[in-house]
């Protein structure tokens, strides 16, 4: 299978592909360097024999036999209030079953248990391949029907406040009117899910020169990523376990959540750094913390890019 995919999409596919394929590709070099010494070119002409027998989810999307695994386990969630007690939408063509098992039980699970009742966890995947294979198999978001939300959280987190992971966090957010917007959502929750299985969101990450020799990378910041279905607009979201406060300490940690926010504004939803969005049922690309979303009816302090 060709892809199609074109400026932003294709920096964040070719970004998770090369995220999962990195360690694959170091354990394949040194085990072909230890052989090579003895077989010379017989080694050579094995890896190629090897190559033609080598099928990934883009040659052949149902009968691939290479994985490539991501940095970390992700498990999509799915609910609607049409579909209650019921499995997830699926094309007629090929279902995607839905995993079965118990929800994880978390720190904070217990507290989001009345309104985790009637999400459906679909399936959990740990390779850019089996990532392609539900993609491929699943309703896009333009086709879902109204008050529904599709949630991609990495495994073991479920999409509550209440989690341990996400209680201290807060989340990135844009809603965008329906009408203006049904041509551009799919492509939008694409991006946003290959940059956050590809952990391009938080530059910390890669950009991590500042870090003494030997230290373990950062934890990463992001949690999940949310796309939302509502009468009049969808609202995309990125979920993150920590947000900043007033005081300096937090400084460095604004900074990284910034990050986080332009990454997403310009890289994934493809605007200008400068574009001011906000409009008739349209907001800028906005961050609040989950204890600030908690306080009913009053603004918290919002970060905007």
């Amino acid at each position: 299978m060709a892809s199609s995919l074109t400026g932003p999409a294709l920096a964040a596919t070719r970004a998770a592909l090369s995220a999962a394929m990195a360690d694959n590709a170091a354990a394949t070099a040194n085990e072909n360097d230890a052989e090579n010494t003895e077989l010379g070119e017989i080694q050579e002409i094995s890896m190629e024999a090897q190559a033609e027998g080598i099928r990934t989810v883009f040659n052949d999307p149902k009968n691939f036999n290479v994985k490539h695994p991501l940095f970390s386990p992700w498990t999509l969630w799915f609910d609607s209030p049409m579909t209650k007690n019921r499995n997830l939408p699926q094309t007629p063509s090929s279902a995607v079953p839905p995993t079965p098992g118990p929800m994880p039980q978390t720190p904070g699970v217990a507290a989001a248990q009345g309104w985790m009742e009637d999400i459906k966890r679909v399936i959990s995947f740990d390779s850019v391949e089996e990532f392609w294979g539900l993609y491929n198999n699943i309703v896009p978001p333009s086709a879902l029907p109204q008050k529904a939300n599709y949630y991609l959280f990495k495994e073991g987190i479920i999409p509550a406040w209440e989690d341990e992971a996400n209680k201290n966090g807060g989340k990135w957010s844009i809603q965008l009117p329906k009408d203006k917007n049904r041509s551009n959502v799919d492509k939008m929750w694409l991006y946003t899910m290959l940059a956050a299985i590809g952990e391009t969101f938080d530059s910390s990450l890669t950009n991590n020169e500042d870090s003494p020799a030997g230290s373990p990378p950062p934890t990463s910041l992001i949690t999940g990523v949310i796309v939302s279905t509502r009468p009049q607009f969808y609202r995309i979201s990125i979920w993150t376990r920590l947000a900043p406060g007033m005081s300096d300490d937090d400084a460095g940690l604004k900074e990284r959540i910034e990050g986080v926010g332009r990454h997403f504004k310009t890289s994934v939803l493809g605007y200008q750094e400068s574009a001011k969005l906000a409009g008739p049922l349209a907001t800028e690309v906005e961050f609040l913390s989950h204890k600030d979303s908690e306080k009913k009816g009053k603004t918290g302090r919002k970060i905007i890019v």
